[in-house]
């Protein structure tokens, strides 16, 4: 397959799990990724397996601006195609939420996506397509969630504003929406807490499991590639069924 021949796909996020995979894909068909992480092992490992295949860059997403991305985006030429994935998780009672996590989660997660579209948008080609990452958490409603699905609600309202704001230039936006999905997603938790919170989760999941990376993955693909040319402010959920939308 050549979805991507001659395509640069930009992934944030990229370095590992489900952006890693879409990394490896797009390569495979052809196409060329620039992708940014914060982990310098991480980042290590992407630029010894893609060599001059790939971009790495070390980029936070929390950082007040997004003029380095762009400035190296502008450097290597127009984007067909932009995935929007970096973030990251916290649990915790709503009693236990402290100003400064919800600063840096907020940044991270929602001004990161913001300011990243706002510097990347002049470099996004006529016909690119957008993917901003939510989440499942979004819908679930569970107890321990609250200011992560906060933050993924609000990617999923900021893309159907972008959706409409960028079609007059032939850019399409999309919401991809990963149920549980096996990545390092949730490394921060200790083995025991991490194995309660993925089976409470996957006991609700109608088929039975979690996803792979592969599988989430490949739903982004489709909708950065001209395979969903009439796809524009739709939310695909890859869930197993857990949120039935």
């Amino acid at each position: 397959m050549g979805r991507f021949r001659d395509k640069r796909i930009l992934i944030t996020g990229g370095t590992s799990g489900m952006g890693l995979v879409g990394a490896r894909r797009v390569i495979a068909e052809g196409g060329t990724v620039l992708l940014t992480g914060l982990n310098e092992e991480r980042l290590t490992s992407a630029k010894l397996e893609f060599q001059d295949k790939a971009v790495v860059i070390r980029n936070d997403a929390a950082e007040p601006t997004a003029t380095a991305l762009a400035q190296t985006v502008a450097s290597v030429g127009p984007l067909d195609g932009l995935w929007l994935n970096a973030a990251y998780a916290t649990l915790g009672s709503p009693e236990e939420l402290v100003a400064s996590e919800f600063d840096r989660m907020m940044a991270t997660n929602v001004r990161g996506p913001m300011l990243q579209l706002a510097a990347l948008s002049p470099h996004l080609a006529a016909g690119a397509s957008v993917v901003v990452t939510s989440s499942s958490s979004t819908y679930e409603g569970a107890a321990a969630t609250g200011l992560y699905a906060a933050t993924k609600g609000a990617v999923v309202a900021m893309a159907r504003s972008w959706a409409t704001a960028l079609a007059p230039r032939g850019i399409r936006v999309n919401t991809l929406v990963p149920g549980p999905i096996e990545t390092n997603f949730r490394s921060f938790l200790p083995d025991e807490a991490r194995r309660g919170f993925e089976s409470f989760v996957v006991d609700q999941v109608p088929l039975g499991r979690v996803g792979t990376p592969e599988e989430a993955a490949a739903v982004a693909l489709f909708l950065l590639s001209s395979d969903a040319s009439y796809v524009t402010g739709s939310q695909y959920a890859v869930d197993g069924g857990l949120i039935m939308q």
